[in-house]
């Protein structure tokens, strides 16, 4: 359950949006702020405040990436291999990350912290190979920056 706070936040955003739809992304990433991930009770909670079907949510949660409808890590890496990133060594650095990190891609390090994940294009092509922490871009990748984003990342939290 949502505190009331935030639910009456969402509430305002989605009035504030011309249609509930254009809110309905802004909402089900709060809703994974707060949970961690996007819950089947907050994908109830965003149906009801936006006055959809859960079936719809469902659909648009599972269309957008950086929605996770599964449990994640404390921190996402998501890592481009787009062809621009891949042309520059996207694949060297997942595979640097798989094994520093222990897992497979989709996967969780054992200490719960990161979860890695590729992805499409992050815009980000001039600077490749690109990651994406949060909302903050890593790019010119190479094993040691990675360290040091690793590094970093676990002081965040």
């Amino acid at each position: 359950m949502i505190p009331d706070t935030l639910r009456e936040e969402l509430k305002a955003r989605i009035a504030s949006a011309i249609t509930t739809r254009e809110a309905a992304v802004d909402v089900m990433k709060e809703l994974q702020r707060h949970y961690g991930w996007l819950t089947d009770t907050a994908v109830h909670e965003a149906a009801e405040l936006l006055g959809l079907s859960t079936l719809q949510v469902e659909e648009l949660a599972t269309f957008y990436e950086m929605i996770y409808r599964r449990p994640v890590g404390r921190r996402v890496i998501h890592v481009c291999d787009s062809i621009s990133c891949w042309s520059v060594g996207c694949e060297e650095i997942m595979a640097y990350l798989q094994e520093k990190l222990g897992v497979e891609p989709g996967g969780t390090s054992a200490d719960g912290m990161f979860t890695l994940i590729p992805c499409a294009c992050l815009g980000n092509c001039g600077e490749g190979p690109t990651l994406m922490i949060g909302d903050t871009l890593y790019g010119r990748l190479t094993p040691e920056r990675v360290d040091e984003i690793l590094e970093k990342e676990r002081k965040v939290l």
